[in-house]
């Protein structure tokens, strides 16, 4: 299968999902203004941090080792049963910490330890959350997009009948709980979807403490738990330094701005994550994956820029059916957030080649380079332009990503 005919699979469950994710934004900015999507924003920032973190931080791993151990079915039914038992100690450390700093983390993001109830509910949900996420990487890992695609297509469906029940019984509270256990609700679809795919085997449902498949993956685990922690926490605390010097207003506009680029680049992203990790993880043959690397630019990058160029001349159209009349102050961010958006699609192509070839210590260092230049560079722009500042700090720091990532494919291939 090749990039184009996986792109329309992904792009579907992506639709289902982007919808899913819309709806909960269209209804918190109805019913609680520009300041609950600023709080809705912290809170999926945690909500995606516990996810990702709730296996362990070993979904890149699975869909990497999947895609290499398919034909080996010794090495991949020890890799997966290792992925079982690392998910599951991991899912479990999660949760009992949220359960214990539940009220602490309520005030700290939300600003109300009334939501302490919720962040315990989330903790409860850890182990199933870490399950569905199995699930889908060793999907993924097959690289069977016709089948994830249903069960993202299914489970958003789910996901936006209880976001509606519960927000119009219990508003923000209920908007927020409804993320929380539509997460575990996709077991529903997971579960009986994979059950009945051909490559499905009851050991795969093993659990074992396997020494070398686990260091393995645990590699895997120091980069996606280093990118987990430091987008969330970056994003937490540029709200909060937004809201100390600007409001919490401001901060709306600029979580707007912000979602609607994370909607339309969620195509994108769910593209290159889906296809080209396991694509680019079984290949080993330089000019395999100069070809790759360059079919991506071809069919990708363009889309982008048609896509940013759509947004921003619907700017105000988007903004008003998104959110509502009361954001319109946000339309004059959209312009360095769209370009920015370009280029980080650009270098994410490129520093896929890290996270194929495990290479975690660098990723890692890049990772926590970028992200501490990204909020300086926030910190000095708001201070010079204000709100759009952020967004200059958005996209100057993307173009230093790109560079640099450029550097690392240019050596990577000149060893091959």
């Amino acid at each position: 299968m090749n990039i184009v005919r996986a792109s329309v699979y992904t792009a579907t469950g992506t639709a289902a999902r982007l919808l899913a994710g819309l709806v909960v934004i269209k209804l918190v900015a109805s019913f609680a203004g520009p300041e609950g999507v600023g709080k809705l924003g912290q809170f999926m920032s945690l909500m995606s941090l516990l996810a990702v973190l709730a296996g362990g931080g070993i979904s890149a791993g699975i869909v990497k080792y999947v895609a290499e151990y398919r034909n080996d079915a010794e090495r991949l039914s020890r890799l997966l049963a290792a992925a079982l038992w690392y998910a599951f100690f991991a899912s479990c450390l999660m949760g009992c910490a949220a359960l214990l700093f539940s009220r602490q983390i309520a005030t700290w993001l939300l600003d109300d330890p009334r939501y302490a109830g919720l962040i315990r509910v989330l903790a409860v949900a850890q182990i199933g959350i870490a399950l569905v996420n199995y699930i889908l990487a060793v999907v993924n890992g097959f690289m069977d997009v016709r089948r994830l695609a249903f069960i993202q297509v299914t489970g958003s469906f789910f996901s936006i009948v209880m976001v509606i029940l519960l927000s119009r019984w219990l508003d923000l509270y209920g908007a927020l709980l409804a993320l929380v256990l539509s997460q575990v609700l996709w077991l529903a679809v997971g579960l009986p979807a994979w059950w009945r795919s051909s490559y499905f085997r009851r050991s795969m449902l093993r659990v074992h403490f396997d020494r070398e498949m686990t260091l393995r993956l645990a590699a895997f685990s120091v980069m996606t738990v280093t990118s987990a922690l430091l987008a969330p926490l970056i994003n937490i605390a540029v709200r909060d330094h937004l809201a100390l010097q600007l409001g919490w207003e401001e901060v709306g506009y600029w979580q707007a701005v912000s979602k609607v680029s994370d909607a339309y680049l969620l195509f994108l992203t769910t593209a290159i994550n889906i296809y080209y990790l396991p694509k680019l993880a079984s290949i080993n043959e330089r000019a395999s994956l100069v070809l790759e690397l360059r079919n991506a630019y071809r069919y990708i990058l363009p889309a982008v820029v048609v896509l940013a160029a759509v947004v921003y001349v619907l700017r105000g159209w988007v903004t008003r059916l998104l959110f509502s009349a009361d954001f319109r102050s946000a339309n004059a961010l959209y312009g360095p957030q769209l370009v920015g958006d370009v280029i980080k699609i650009a270098s994410f192509i490129l520093s896929y080649i890290m996270l194929a070839k495990a290479m975690t210590w660098l990723f890692v260092i890049s990772e926590c380079v970028f992200a501490a230049s990204y909020l300086a560079l926030v910190y000095v722009f708001t201070a010079r332009f204000g709100l759009v500042g952020a967004m200059y700090a958005f996209s100057i720091n993307y173009l230093a990503y790109l560079a640099f990532n450029a550097l690392v494919v240019r050596r990577y291939l000149g060893g091959l």
